[in-house]
């Protein structure tokens, strides 16, 4: 074959090949047929409240490219993240803060995006419906956030299926029924929020399990019966939020002696019983009793390794003196023992130079600064 004519058919050769790889590549990063389906029936089910939005971007028939908030695995191609955040999402279109941008509800169609990692569609406030019990089949979920919208319906009975979620979030909705038994199956969970629901029965004894749990936040909802003492199982435990709920009986003692939980709020609930010594004595810095039914005296177990931002002990039935060990506290920013029944001389020095009468007010006779009361 003569030079020119062997030059032009490598050039040839090699700009087919080039145009081979693109077509290629083109692919491997185009989602698959089934996943542009699933994600305009997604869409299909929700409105925006006005034209200049997320959905606008969603046109053609790539969806890894340029579809505002989904993400692609490069390799497969498939959908792997749906990001739906209503304030970072609109302060794109320069309406950031508005309320109800978006209405509707979660398609069941979600559910055949077998690829998903991880599903955010958080403070739309106008999206209801129920979560689709589907979604139980996404084994590669490790991400479910569904915070501030008007989700109403349960929890799915068999979540505990999701064996690689990590973070799971549904605060702020209209949820309802119980916290399912399987959930303790979801061991590498480390983030639980389901604050400010209407979710009722008890807590579920075995979710003690969640050896990796970090922060759990169970407080606005209707959740009764007692605090299960499987919890302090939790050593990776650092934030227990069970405030305004029905939990009832005592407290249990073991809560004192975890690891490292700094922060534990278990305000308005009908809990009764003693203050645990152990919860004076332990890691934890925010500590809030208050509203409760608590009785007895407050311990006297306070110490230089006593660490407190906030203690609260407000509005219980705890009688008898102050303990004068809380002056020896190493340190205690704000402490409320009002409207109880504490009787006695405020003790001095420490924390009690720095607090007003609100903090002693509505005892039966206690005395001293800052009371106007002498003793």
């Amino acid at each position: 074959m003569p030079l020119p004519s062997l030059n032009r058919f490598l050039l040839t050769t090699a700009a087919a090949t080039l145009l081979f790889l693109a077509a290629v590549i083109s692919a491997a990063n185009s989602c698959p047929p089934s996943d542009l389906a699933a994600l305009l029936a997604f869409k299909a089910a929700l409105r925006e409240s006005y034209n200049a939005g997320i959905f606008n971007s969603w046109t053609g028939t790539n969806c890894c490219r340029n579809w505002l908030g989904v993400a692609c695995d490069q390799n497969s191609g498939r959908v792997t993240e749906i990001n739906l955040r209503a304030g970072t999402l609109y302060q794109t279109f320069e309406k950031p803060h508005r309320q109800g941008y978006m209405a509707g509800h979660i398609s069941a169609e979600i559910c055949k995006l077998a690829g998903l990692s991880s599903i955010v569609i958080t403070d739309w406030q106008g999206i209801s419906g129920d979560i689709p019990p589907c979604i139980t089949s996404l084994s590669f979920l490790r991400i479910i956030d569904l915070t501030g919208n008007r989700i109403t319906g349960n929890l799915p009975a068999d979540i505990g299926r999701l064996r690689h979620l990590s973070s799971l979030s549904a605060a702020d909705n209209s949820i309802t029924g119980i916290i399912p038994a399987t959930i303790s199956s979801l061991t590498g969970l480390t983030y639980l929020d389901l604050r400010n629901n209407r979710i009722s029965g008890p807590i579920p004894s075995s979710l003690g399990q969640l050896q990796f749990l970090s922060r759990a936040f169970l407080s606005g909802n209707q959740i009764s019966g007692p605090i299960p003492g499987s919890i302090s199982r939790m050593y990776r435990l650092v934030d227990l939020d069970l405030s305004r709920n029905k939990l009832s009986g005592p407290i249990p003692e073991s809560l004192g002696h975890m690891p490292v939980l700094a922060t534990l709020n278990l305000n308005t609930n009908g809990l009764s019983g003693k203050i645990p010594a152990s919860l004076l004595g332990s890691g934890i810095s925010d500590l809030d009793l208050s509203h409760n039914m608590l009785e007895g005296n407050i311990p006297d177990s306070f110490g230089s390794k006593s660490y407190f931002t906030c203690l609260e002990l407000s509005y219980n039935n705890l009688k008898g003196s102050i303990p004068k060990s809380i002056a020896s506290a190493g340190f205690i920013g704000f402490l409320d023992l009002s409207h109880n029944h504490l009787c006695g001389p405020i003790p001095k020095g420490g924390v009690f130079d720095t607090l007003d009468e609100s903090s002693f007010a509505y005892n039966d006779c206690l005395c001293g600064k800052p009371l106007l009361k002498a003793c």
